[in-house]
């Protein structure tokens, strides 16, 4: 068994709980409002702005033995910058105070997640931020584009609100695709160990971040 298939398997639980957090599943089906929509876009705003940070530290903190790794995130800060204008840019498209967001402080459940993140790569293993990675990434390939095409249906919205989650469906794929080949070269035990346990941690923080969204299930339900 391959390590990315061992790493699906340890986490499969935390998976299932994440997809089972009501916005996820109705923001799938697009009973959502377009309220939702927007808080979604805020929280997504202050952790994707992140990514290069953290990316960076993992890298600056990475042993130069590491090189395949090394080199893999001078790719991944490459690809990811820019991304949180994307967000803000969806923002104002769909009817929302960009400016507002970027001024904004991120929810509690957001800075949780964030502290973890800074927490494990610049204290612990930084190779652990793959397990964040691995989450991020499988859950945007799951539902970026599906999400995305029913919650416009929904609520009449053009595809200029939708930029962040449209190519986030179709490039994370490829990310998944890149992100297989690279770990599954990780050997070391302790290193796997440590992916694994930020990938559970993060699925479980991510639930918090999207269950911390407001949202009446009743209300959409009834659209």
């Amino acid at each position: 068994m391959t390590f990315l298939s061992r790493l699906r398997e340890a986490t499969a639980p935390d998976r299932r709980a994440l997809f089972a957090v009501p916005q996820i599943v109705d923001g799938l089906s697009g009973r959502i409002s377009r309220e939702t929509y927007l808080a979604y876009l805020a929280q997504a705003y202050h952790h994707v702005r992140h990514t290069v940070s953290l990316l960076e530290l993992a890298r600056s903190r990475m042993d130069p033995a590491r090189g395949a790794i090394r080199t893999a995130l001078e790719r991944y800060i490459e690809e990811e910058r820019g991304h949180e204008e994307w967000i803000l840019n969806d923002i104002a498209a769909a009817g929302g105070d960009a400016e507002q967001v970027r001024a904004s402080a991120p929810n509690a459940a957001t800075s949780a997640m964030l502290e973890f993140a800074y927490h494990a790569v610049g204290q612990g293993d930084p190779v652990g931020l793959f397990g964040m990675i691995f989450v991020l990434e499988d859950t945007s390939a799951a539902i970026a584009s599906r999400g995305a095409a029913q919650v416009a249906a929904a609520l009449g919205l053009g595809p200029e609100c939708f930029s962040y989650l449209a190519s986030h469906g179709d490039l994370d794929q490829q990310h998944m695709q890149f992100f297989a080949n690279l770990v599954d070269g990780i050997d070391d035990p302790v290193a796997q160990q440590a992916i694994v346990e930020v990938a559970r941690n993060i699925y479980r923080l991510f639930a918090d971040l999207f269950r911390s969204i407001p949202h009446d299930r009743g209300i959409e339900h009834a659209i």
